[in-house]
């Protein structure tokens, strides 16, 4: 799995935090990032929904290819 954020994209609207702040939290200027460590989405069931929730589709979730 990998998880970008279209930083150009993000208002910080904070909707993938709350859906899945096992994975998403928000910088210093309240921008979307991804927690260390949970670069693949750590397995999260919330995950897509996250990237749905977003109100800008900041966030696009891919496979990888192993």
């Amino acid at each position: 799995m990998r998880i970008d954020i279209d930083k150009d994209v993000c208002i910080g609207a904070g909707q993938c935090a709350l859906t899945a702040p096992d994975v998403f939290t928000q910088d210093d200027d309240g921008y979307s990032t991804v927690l260390p460590g949970r670069e693949d989405g750590g397995g999260s069931p919330l995950l897509h929904e996250a990237a749905r929730a977003c109100p800008v589709s900041a966030i696009t979730v891919a496979e990888t290819v192993s």
